[in-house]
Parts: structure tokens; sequence; C-alpha cells
């Protein structure tokens, strides 16, 4: 619809529905079950503490943050870029007062992966201008959504927003949803059994060597003594508590008393295995997440070409789903079905090359041979001055046109020659 209708008119019908609104933040889920064990969900920033976790949502969020957004419109047949539009300053430069686009873009994809798995964007609108004032993330834990009346009730005194609002003026981007198909649910609320895996590895490995990595073994005595009692017993206690004093206290050599033996413990196949099982909880995390476990420095049996392949399934079957799944809401929201094929909100994904010079000159090189761009298009994305004649379409010299392989050769044209007379 337009934005008059957007700004009076759906407002308008916000405003009816206002006396339903309940006020303050919206109560958080229960917790859920899994095989009768009451596992905790992760709000916050408590599974962050994970480094697995923490280089996933990292790497995830970072990765959309930095592409840039093209607000693009229809023009002689062809997508040109609209930067001189309110909404292009929003999506790249500054979609509020208080956020910077990469923090935008960021804090959204977290909230995507993490609590509360849906990213809440309301568009506000200028009553003056007619046009687009800021773009608000609603704050975690600020925006409850009633899926039988598709409204959304906001209640976030940080960004100003407190009402109701109905479903087409609420962008919503969902994690992975279930059975209504509208509400998302965090990657966290289905990994919380690999986060409480990873938190008490991390937990153990902590209390193991928080000391320094104690010596462990056991004090016993000879077949000197007969019969211990309770005193013997209370000795050897008292002398055991001494040794591991000594050894936390970083002494190397202890002695001991004449009557008393020492036998350290070596590292037994429960501890290897502990180590194993670490080392399996990083790849779990990362299967949650769908990122390559070289991403987050796995690289225990990687090589150049396993590389080169995990970027390119991390570009398509991770980064690519969730930019395509922003692109579609903001259609749907900003625009109107009228707009369509005449309006487009992309990313551009060539920005994911922007870092890797040798792959971008192969793909600039090869863009210009098939004719897709010019020279002098190519030199203003590198912010170069144009150059005489780079304007000009080229294409391989070494390409023929198929009609040009089945044609007949033309006849050879007759040969004239010149007699002098005298």
């Amino acid at each position: 619809m337009s934005l008059f209708t957007r700004i009076f008119g759906r407002r308008g019908a916000s405003a009816s529905v206002s006396s339903r609104e309940t006020t303050g933040a919206p109560k958080a889920p229960p917790t859920p079950r899994q095989g009768g064990v009451l596992w905790p969900t992760y709000i916050g920033d408590t599974a962050l503490c994970v480094a697995t976790v923490y280089r996933c949502v990292k790497i995830l969020s970072e990765s959309v943050a930095k592409l840039a957004v093209q607000t693009m419109r229809l023009k002689d047949g062809v997508y040109v870029d609209d930067r001189s539009s309110r909404l292009s300053f929003l999506l790249n430069v500054q979609p509020n007062p208080v956020m910077n686009a990469f923090d935008f873009w960021a804090k959204t994809i977290q909230n995507l992966l993490m609590e509360p798995g849906n990213a809440y964007i309301v568009p506000v609108y200028s009553p003056a201008s007619m046009d687009f004032e800021r773009l608000v993330l609603c704050s975690p834990g600020t925006v409850s959504h009633d899926t039988m009346n598709d409204i959304y009730t906001i209640h976030d005194p940080q960004n100003g927003l407190d009402g109701v609002y109905h479903e087409a003026d609420v962008i919503h981007i969902k994690g992975l949803t279930t059975a209504d198909q509208k509400n998302g649910m965090s990657v966290l609320a289905f990994a919380r059994l690999a986060m409480n895996i990873a938190q008490v590895g991390d937990a153990e490995t902590f209390d193991r060597f928080k000391n320094g990595g104690n010596v462990r073994g056991l004090v016993g005595n000879d077949t000197s003594v007969r019969g211990f009692g309770e005193y013997q017993d209370a000795e050897l206690a008292n002398t055991a508590t001494d040794i591991d004093g000594h050894f936390r206290a970083g002494e190397r050599i202890v002695s001991l008393p004449g009557q008393v033996n020492f036998t350290q413990l070596s590292m037994t196949s429960a501890d290897l295995q502990f180590l194993e099982s670490r080392k399996f909880t990083v790849r779990e995390i990362c299967r949650f997440f769908g990122v390559p476990p070289s991403f987050v420095f796995d690289d225990t049996s990687n090589n150049y070409k396993s590389a080169e392949m995990a970027s390119v399934d991390f570009l398509s079957n991770t980064l690519d789903p969730i930019l395509r799944k922003i692109e579609c809401e903001f259609q749907r929201k900003l625009f109107t079905p009228s707009q369509y094929g005449k309006r487009r909100i992309q990313f551009d994904r060539r920005g994911l090359y922007a870092c890797d010079l040798d792959s971008r000159v192969k793909y600039q090189a090869a863009t210009i041979a098939a004719g897709l761009y010019t020279v002098n298009e190519w030199r203003r994305e590198e912010n170069k001055p144009t150059v005489e004649g780079g304007d000009k379409v080229l294409v391989s010299a070494n390409l023929k046109g198929i009609d040009d392989l089945t044609a007949p050769p033309a006849p050879a044209e007759p040969q004239t020659t010149e007699t002098n007379e005298e």
C-alpha cells in the first residue's frame, strides 16, 4: 500500500485494537523438556561463553553486516541502485539515531540465532515528509506476537515504541519455524543439550587446570603397620592433606614420612575420552549453526581444497538462505504488490569476496570477457576514474556463434590480373 495508507490507515487501525494491549514485557516461554529432563534455555549472553558458539554467531552476524544493501528501481528494463533514497541511507549508513548499519544488521542476525529466535524491525514514517524516518530493531523480550489475530504488542521504552501493531507494520525475520509458521525458534533452543555438554566440559577443564594441573595420587602405608584403626586412618588423612597442599603451592619435590607411600595416578582412559568428547562438541555445535569446523579454527583434517569447498558450502547453504529470507521480508513489508517488478531490495553479495583479491580479479576479468560488465563499470566500483573507450562492451575473441560453424564457407572471389599495355 501507499505510504499514506501505512501512516494513517494502518496506524488508525492499530489504535482501534489498542484497548486489547497488555502492558509490560511478554512472559518468557516455559523451559522445554528433553527426555524427561528439564533443560534450561539460554537467554542473553550465557551461550556466548562457549567459544564455538561465540565464533559461529560472530562469523554469521558479521558476514551479513558487512554486505551493502541495494535499494533498486527499474529503469529502462534494468534495475539500478537508488542510492539517493532515504531507505538506502537507513539500510547502509544509519537506521536509527543510536545505531550504525553494521551494528544494526549484526544485532538482527544475533537475535535470529540466539534468544528469542526472532528479529522484529519496525519502520517508522515521518508524517511531514511521508517517507521513512527510522528503522527500529526491537530489543529482545519486548515483543509479544498474537498469532491468532496477527498483531504485535510492543513495549520497548529504550527505542520509544509502545503499542499494538498489525502484521503488515512489523518486519518479522524468523528463525526455524515450527507448526504455526509464524514464530521462529533460535538455534540455541534446539542445541541446548549440546550447549550443556559444552559448558559442563568447560567447567570440568577449569576445575582440572585451575591449580596448574595439580598432581593426583594415593597415599598409603607399607605392611609394617597392621590393622589400621581410627588413629592411623586420621594420621594418613592428615598426611594426604599436607602433601596436596604442597603440590597446590607449586612445589615439585615433597618429602614424605618414613612409613608413607605415594602412588601418582596417570591419565586414565576416561580422561582421554573426555578430551575426545570436547572435540566432538565443537563439531556438534557447528552442525547446528551450519558453519564449517574450519571456520571456528578446528583444522584437524583441513587442506587447501577442503577449505575452498567449505567456503562455497558456507556461502551457498548457510549464508545465502539467511540473506534471501531478509530480502523477501523487506520486499513484502516495505513495497506494495503493485510495485513488484519495479522496486527491489537485495544484498550485494560481491562484498563476500572483498578481501579475496585473487578471486575478485578473476571474477571481474570473467565478467568483462563475457560482456556482462564494461571496464568503466568495474572502475567505478573500485572508485577509479573512468577511461576513454571503457564504456564499450567487450567479448572474448575466441567465441563464435553456432551459425558461423554450420554455415557453408563463402566462395572465393576470382583473382584479377593486371596486364601492362605498351
